[in-house]
């Protein structure tokens, strides 16, 4: 196994901002109506995704978030 240098890190952090930037770029660039396309893609194919068992257990706790929330708030 090699070792990586602290310019070798430094590098490699670099190249992953790089994409960062472009990824960002890219969402920037993209018009709402293909983000709508896309998100209404998304939410048609949701059975392709299975169900989660954990599913129910962090709806609830959102919930539950939720309702403290509004409580600290004066709701």
């Amino acid at each position: 196994m090699s070792t990586w240098t602290r310019e070798d890190a430094h590098r490699y952090l670099e190249g992953w901002r790089l994409v960062e930037e472009q990824e960002i770029s890219e969402l920037q660039n993209t018009s709402m109506e293909t983000k709508a396309r896309q998100l209404a893609s998304l939410m048609a194919s949701w059975e392709l995704f299975g169900e989660d068992p954990e599913r129910e257990k962090g709806i609830l706790e959102v919930r539950a978030r939720w309702s403290r929330i509004r409580k600290a708030l004066g709701g």
